[in-house]
């Protein structure tokens, strides 16, 4: 039996995400998957994959770490000599791809996201451009998740061999089914699910639903995400008014999304937002940015709102669109949001995709 070795820095990410994609890869190869240590180990295996720790530390900027990793990713390839290796995330596309370099070894990558170091630009972006084309460079396949996304790296020289765009990482209808919109009810309550960080657009959305609320609106706004930089002051004030309700992280966001009215995300970029998609399984209507990873999620005044990224007054104009709405025509255009997932972000599109990629590698 072939061997599939998968590497990736979060365990939850495969778990959300990508289990459907590894129980079909189990069905026909030997898995391996190296994560770091203690994550989501137990619920992978029960997907039939063998998992073993990486000691990798995502936010890193230490070389000494990162060599360290190379150095990892190499002895497992050698030790475990994989008929190929799937590579998720920045640094196991870079490292993970370069280990395969070493010991040749066919590899798919996955681009997600191009990230903030990328995405903001600077020295830093232009180090992480380099890293990024030596990890890519031979690799059978990249995938992405938006053209935005691959039309950049082709643009940068960044790659350069065959890709394939996917719609997102899909979504399992299951397990986010249909759900009753709720009842016409005051306050309208908004959702965001995220993590809590400047370029998922926080600042913009605290600033808008406080104003629409000061403008004789009243909506609420609940909040689900760990804090991945410091806005635990700002969030607390927003408690403190009534207005907004932080939950912290949750591992089934399905209840929540059940009692709003609609999921709101302005974030500056995204490879493909699943939070949109699964809200919109669920049959909630979304607001969001017209930026790639977000704007293909919806479609304009059919299933959600957009509204231009960094803006607030632009998002509160979004908000105000929405509220305007009849119960009624709310509960439409989440419906019509459902149809959208159904026929464009079927998770089972991504688990043949991946089967028919991973094959041709292969097999070459």
């Amino acid at each position: 039996m072939k061997t599939i070795l998968i590497i990736s820095n979060s365990g939850g990410g495969l778990v959300h995400f990508r289990r459907e994609v590894i129980s079909a890869l189990c069905a026909k190869y030997k898995v391996i998957i190296s994560i770091p240590e203690n994550q989501s180990k137990t619920d992978l295996e029960k997907t039939g994959a063998l998992v073993i720790g990486s000691p990798i530390v995502r936010k890193s900027k230490n070389p000494i770490k990162d060599l360290k990793l190379l150095w990892h990713y190499n002895t497992i390839i050698k030790d475990c000599s994989p008929d190929l290796v799937l590579t998720y995330t920045i640094k196991p596309n870079v490292y993970g791809g370069w280990a395969c370099q070493i010991k040749p070894t066919p590899y798919i990558s996955n681009i997600t996201g191009l990230g903030t170091t990328i995405e903001n630009g600077g020295f830093t972006s232009k180090i992480s451009r380099i890293l990024y084309k030596k990890g890519l460079k031979q690799a059978s396949c990249v995938f992405f998740q938006n053209e935005t996304n691959l039309r950049k790296l082709k643009d940068w020289g960044v790659v350069s061999g065959k890709t394939r765009i996917i719609p997102g990482s899909g979504v399992n209808l299951e397990a986010h089914p249909l759900q009753e919109y709720p009842k016409e009810t005051t306050p309208i309550r908004f959702l965001f699910i995220g993590r809590i960080m400047k370029d998922k657009g926080i600042e913009e959305l605290l600033y808008a639903v406080n104003k629409v609320n000061r403008q004789g609106s009243d909506i609420r706004l609940d909040i689900i995400g760990n804090y991945e930089e410091d806005y635990k002051d700002e969030i607390d004030r927003a408690q403190m008014s009534g207005i907004v309700s932080y939950h912290g992280y949750q591992s089934d966001v399905n209840s929540f999304i059940k009692n709003a009215h609609c999921v709101v995300l302005p974030s500056y970029h995204e490879g493909m937002s699943n939070v949109l998609l699964e809200a919109a399984s669920c049959g909630r209507p979304v607001i969001t940015t017209n930026v790639p990873g977000c704007k293909e999620t919806f479609d304009e005044g059919i299933t959600g709102f957009g509204c231009e990224a960094k803006s607030r007054e632009s998002l509160v104009e979004a908000i105000h669109r929405f509220i305007v709405l009849s119960n009624e025509e709310r509960a439409k255009m989440g419906l019509r949001g459902r149809e959208k997932v159904v026929n464009e972000f079927n998770r089972e599109i991504i688990v043949q995709a991946y089967l028919e990629e991973i094959s041709n590698s292969i097999n070459q």
